[in-house]
């Protein structure tokens, strides 16, 4: 498959402050991201996620090495705009992405200041907001929405730009078990139906279950890199990184812990569920 994504030997450090040194946050990171895929990326606080995700938008410039976007390298002036289009970025506090005080207004208001034509606009609007199921609340004050509803509202501004991709750093760190619930279904629908690569920064490792690959960062570099399934059954390693592995996960080892034989790789409920019983059965 075609790279969404690229980086090649990145390197993000921080100016010093005060007596404080200057010490890298990435550190010769390399990684590709397949177009079409959902990827997870998880990791303790200070690990540089957020850090990574605002190189994938040229939020941020590498200190050191490359980052390409569908083959645009994120350091060309001269194609920033275009990396901005084809990388659509969310962030925790839907609040802070809110400039609008109708919610149609508020979606329109990205391709507006592209110079997009208004009936143009209005076909974006709408299918952005029937595309979050936040359609019938068009002609609402997001004020007035819940924390889940205006983060899809947030993700449906990004959407009328038309983006090829979109990076979500920890949108459902503000939210309650129902906000997140209808955020994180939202966005493995425009995943699977539109095709949209899809890049999650979280710390809930209920939402990386359903992905397609999942990456831990751990003190700026990839301490794992693989399938749900591959990487966390891997309690030990997660715990090292100051990780806690998925609740279904955990209480697996402690049964195995205790003398059983359970599978570490069903990870949701349903799947937890049947290991128990067919263990119990046998």
């Amino acid at each position: 498959m075609k790279q969404a994504i690229c980086t090649q030997q990145l390197t993000c450090t921080y100016p010093a402050q005060g007596e404080q040194l200057s010490l890298p946050v990435l550190e010769d990171l390399n990684l590709s991201i397949e177009e079409g895929s959902f990827t997870a990326v998880i990791g303790p606080n200070g690990c540089g996620k957020s850090t990574l995700a605002k190189h994938f938008n040229a939020v941020l410039l590498p200190s050191g090495g490359k980052v390409w976007v569908f083959g645009l390298d994120t350091q060309d002036e001269a194609t920033l705009l275009q990396v901005r289009q084809t990388v659509g970025m969310v962030f925790q506090n839907p609040d802070n992405q809110i400039v609008s005080n109708v919610v149609e207004e508020d979606v329109a208001f990205a391709p507006e200041n592209l110079g997009v034509a208004p009936e143009e606009i209005r076909r974006r609007v709408d299918e952005a907001l029937k595309a979050v199921d936040m359609y019938e609340y068009r002609q609402h004050a997001p004020h007035l929405l819940s924390g889940g509803q205006k983060q899809r509202i947030a993700i449906a501004g990004v959407l009328a730009m038309q983006p090829r991709c979109i990076v979500l750093d920890e949108p459902t760190a503000m939210l309650d078990p129902r906000g997140r619930q209808e955020v994180i279904s939202a966005i493995h629908r425009l995943n699977r139906e539109q095709g949209i690569t899809v890049v999650l920064i979280t710390h809930h490792m209920s939402e990386v279950i359903d992905a397609d690959r999942v990456i831990v960062l751990h003190k700026g570099g990839i301490l794992a890199d693989g399938t749900p399934k591959q990487v966390l059954p891997q309690v030990e390693l997660l715990r090292s990184a100051g990780l806690t592995p998925p609740e279904t996960t955990q209480l697996l080892y402690e049964l195995n812990q205790a003398g059983w034989d359970l599978p570490l790789d069903a990870l949701s409920v349903e799947d937890c569920a049947q290991a128990l019983y067919d263990e119990i059965g046998a």
